[in-house]
């Protein structure tokens, strides 16, 4: 290991020598120890020999000459479970934690509202469009395990706790690291809104989300289900679209599939859908592409005057870098109008 790149909480950036290269690794110190330089570290680099562009690091799996110390609890939930790097939390719905008898019988979101979207990137473009029109929205992050399973990975988190626009991050499933820890997708909302008392509950996936190029094989298809959880627990599901005029692949173009999949055929709940009033054929087109979701959901049609301001005001400010797929706010610019479209929609339901 030569040197520290840089660090967030819960992730530290390095550069490290590969085979005689020089290459990047990233490192989570709760699991493995703090690397320093001069240490030989013990990489995976799965990641980084496929190039993969959120993930393309190589991955630091121990730091044999200074491990760090046992687990001593508290808790009893295991994440990660069954491989090298398991993980005990504590989780706010176990028996041992302070929130557990507020979330034994808790059944209610009391009408809060679940914003879902399907990828990570969506996150600070909602909030833009939320606190352009609500400023000191409470709102809290729910991370189901979809992709990355620690939420340390995330710069975008951490930006946004420190620029004071997201209040905390709940991490569910197999995911972990974040401010709460539970079980399930269900008792993570619940705990956001009842434990961290959320305005705004937004549900998406963390970094690094997979897809097949097949109908129904990416992990976005979690979007529909965080509808139903937000509707059976008397939430008001918020359904995102992910929208796209600079991904070349057709399945992405416009509304993407996954949406119109997640949102037409996995979610059974009714959502609001906002549908971004973009201008030009464009625009147009994404109207018609939306029509079919009206059978399940209620489309909401949102005027996008003043987003684009927004989103490069809030980029500045919260020192958050707003790109999905590697595309800048000017690469897919409809893309996070799209996102922030439905946090101002979120925004009137306050």
């Amino acid at each position: 290991m030569e040197e520290i790149r840089r660090e967030w909480p819960g992730a530290v950036e390095l550069r490290v020598t590969v085979d005689g290269e020089p290459a990047r690794a990233l490192a989570y110190p709760a699991l493995v120890g703090r690397p320093e330089p001069g240490d030989t570290v013990l990489l995976n680099t799965t990641a980084l020999a496929m190039g993969l562009g959120t993930g393309g690091y190589a991955m630091v799996v121990a730091v044999p000459d200074r491990l760090p110390p046992d687990p001593t609890g508290p808790g009893h939930l295991v994440k990660a479970r069954y491989t090298p790097l398991q993980a005990t939390v504590l989780g706010a719905d176990e028996q041992d934690s302070p929130h557990h008898e507020l979330l034994a019988e808790a059944d209610s979101l009391d009408g809060a509202p679940v914003l879902v979207a399907d990828l990570h990137s969506a996150l600070p473009a909602l909030l833009s469009g939320l606190l352009l029109e609500r400023p000191g929205t409470r709102a809290v992050y729910v991370m189901p395990d979809g992709g990355a399973l620690p939420s340390w990975f995330s710069m975008s988190i951490a930006q946004l706790k420190e620029a004071g626009v997201l209040a905390a991050c709940v991490t569910v499933g197999q995911a972990f690291g974040g401010d709460l820890e539970t079980v399930t997708v269900h008792t993570g909302l619940l705990a956001a809104r009842l434990v961290l008392d959320a305005d705004v509950i937004i549900l998406a996936q963390g970094p690094g989300n997979l897809g097949t190029g097949t109908r129904w094989g990416f992990s976005g298809v979690s979007a529909g289900e965080a509808v139903n959880a937000a509707a059976v627990l008397g939430g008001r599901p918020v359904a995102s679209l992910r929208v796209s005029s600079g991904d070349a692949r057709e399945r992405h173009q416009g509304i993407s599939h996954h949406s119109l999949t997640a949102y037409g055929r996995v979610a059974l709940a009714r959502a609001d859908v906002p549908v971004p009033l973009l201008p030009g054929a464009f625009g147009a087109g994404v109207a018609a592409q939306a029509e079919p979701l009206a059978e399940r959901h209620d489309l909401v049609p949102v005027p996008v005057d003043g987003l684009e301001e927004a989103l490069r005001a809030d980029e500045k400010a919260w020192g958050v870098r707003m790109s999905t797929m590697g595309r800048r706010l000017d690469g897919d610019l409809e893309y996070f109008l799209a996102c922030a479209a439905a946090g101002r929609h979120t925004a009137s339901l306050l």
